[in-house]
């Protein structure tokens, strides 16, 4: 009598466990699909709504003017402008090791006249901004092309906060040489 008894407790565990498998399999598929679609949805809201505000932004901006349909980027032409620095010669951080050297001779480009006259005038704030950064960066640091890549952008965020509102579009490397 009891081996009867310990079967059927074994077979009313079995069947428990196959059950909830089955009600696990399927909570986690409504569970996918429900995130899936709340995914969807907040990001096809996102893009209705980022892509929406800037077109009726411009056409009320063109039509304060006097009800005349002009374009914002009309009012300066744009055109391709570099500004030329002066070679720049700084010492690595070597960490006590023999002296390494890096020169590097940058371009930095606009697309307005304004900005290329702002830059000028910031000159030494951005020489200031590159020198303190250059000088704190080590060897490692320019291995490769992707420590090329992080230097370059690296410096587009410096020259960019240096000259704020005026925005660099780029950094050009016109020479980089490490010397030691």
């Amino acid at each position: 009598m009891s081996d009867e008894k310990e079967s059927s407790d074994g077979d009313e565990d079995g069947a428990e466990g196959l059950e909830q498998k089955k009600t696990s399999g399927k909570k986690i598929i409504i569970i996918a699909v429900a995130a899936i679609l709340v995914l969807g949805l907040g990001g096809g809201a996102a893009f209705f709504f980022m892509s929406g505000g800037d077109e009726t932004e411009e056409h009320a901006t063109d039509t304060e003017h006097g009800g005349q349909e002009t374009d914002v980027a009309d009012q300066e032409p744009t055109e391709l402008l570099f500004l030329e620095l002066d070679p720049m010669l700084v010492n690595l951080d070597t960490a006590g090791g023999k002296p390494k050297y890096l020169k590097l001779t940058i371009a930095l480009e606009v697309d307005k006249q304004t900005a290329l006259d702002e830059l000028n005038q910031k000159l030494p704030r951005i020489i200031d901004q590159f020198q303190t950064y250059l000088r704190q960066l080590r060897i490692e640091d320019l291995n490769g092309s992707a420590g090329m890549f992080r230097l370059k952008e690296e410096l587009l965020i410096k020259v960019n906060d240096a000259v704020y509102p005026t925005r660099v579009n780029d950094v050009l490397f016109k020479e980089m040489l490490v010397n030691g």
